[in-house]
């Protein structure tokens, strides 16, 4: 680590992936900021004004959030700044328009967010239209990172849809990006990932810079242990953690409505995380502080981006990752099988 201008510490920075692109190991993940529909605009930039002052510099957005209204607020602190004092990372794949009635437009499945409607493609011109929108939503030249978002059975059920829409990024999408990154237009490209499985195909069919997982390396679950993180670090694919707190429960503890990837936590997730938050809370840690400090000890893993919506919580985030965490945490956590015995921990 290194110390800033002002003498407090400073994040460490990492080399994501091959991209040599260095990130903050603690980034700002913009979904939550777009999405939920009691952030207002003055919290939105209020909040990430906190996370510019705490020394967060990776910031992570989409058009699918808030449909384009992360974006738009992201942009509004960073096109203020110096460009080289920050990194930037938006996704491609879905292309937002005009709704067919604009006075009722479809907002499913999202309640927050600007009035329009998204169809996704995945084609070279769709990949090269979201890239173009994506900049005048940012109000900037460049972004650093773009990142193919959301091709996966979980949101294109029957396989036959999904291998339609991968057809398009194999005869044309990909290309595109491989073409904006050889004329130094973005740095890296990435692939956004939810459920187990899937990156062995994307290995397999193009030669993607880095991830970002979304919930399936965490505190709470290790299965893409297995197989498919070894295949990024003999590749040397870079990681970056979304959903760190699993949509919630990795930070609030099993309490009544805690939720966990985007549902309410069952029975048996709820005892879980109430055995972590046990042993964390004989060590004198915070289950959260627990959560983002985990992912971080894999040598594929560049950053984790939890999305605070308020200032309080980027200084809780922040707080999280500089919270001193004993090894006998994580040798108790093995030892109650809460945690696997191959995962590689701070």
């Amino acid at each position: 680590m290194t110390t800033d201008s002002t003498g407090d510490q400073a994040l460490e920075r990492r080399e994501l992936g091959r991209t040599g692109v260095e990130v903050t190991a603690l980034g700002f993940g913009g979904a939550t900021i777009g999405i939920d529909p009691s952030v207002t605009e003055a919290r939105a930039q209020d909040t990430l004004h906190a996370a510019w002052e705490a020394g967060l510099r990776y910031f992570d957005t989409a058009p699918w959030y808030g449909r384009g209204l992360s974006e738009l607020r992201v942009g509004q602190l960073l096109r203020g700044l110096r460009r080289d004092q920050f990194v930037l990372s938006t996704k491609v794949g879905r292309v937002l328009r005009a709704p067919v009635n604009p006075h009722a437009p479809d907002a499913s499945p999202q309640s927050g967010g600007l009035p329009f409607e998204v169809r996704f493609d995945y084609s070279r011109d769709g990949i090269l239209r979201a890239y173009e929108d994506c900049l005048q939503r940012l109000g900037l030249a460049r972004i650093d990172l773009a990142i193919v978002h959301d091709l996966d059975l979980g949101y294109h059920a029957p396989q036959a849809r999904w291998g339609a829409l991968m057809g398009q990024l194999i005869t044309g999408g990909w290309q595109a990006l491989a073409d904006l990154r050889a004329a130094g237009l973005i740095r890296g490209i990435g692939v956004g990932i939810n459920p187990l499985g899937m990156i062995p195909s994307f290995l397999e069919l193009f030669d993607p810079d880095f991830f970002l997982l979304a919930g399936r390396y965490t505190l709470l679950e290790q299965e893409s242990l297995a197989a498919e993180l070894p295949a990024c670090v003999e590749r040397g694919v870079g990681i970056v953690i979304g959903a760190v707190f699993n949509s919630g429960i990795g930070a609030t503890g099993p309490v009544p409505g805690a939720r966990y990837d985007y549902r309410p936590a069952t029975p048996p997730e709820l005892d879980k995380v109430a055995r972590i938050q046990a042993v964390c809370r004989r060590h004198g840690v915070p289950l959260a502080a627990a959560a983002l400090q985990f992912p971080l000890a894999h040598p594929a893993v560049a950053s984790v981006i939890p999305g605070p919506i308020t200032p309080e919580q980027v200084q809780l985030n922040l707080a999280g990752v500089r919270h001193p965490i004993p090894p006998d945490l994580w040798r108790e956590l093995k030892a109650e099988r809460l945690l696997r015995e191959d995962a590689p921990t701070p």
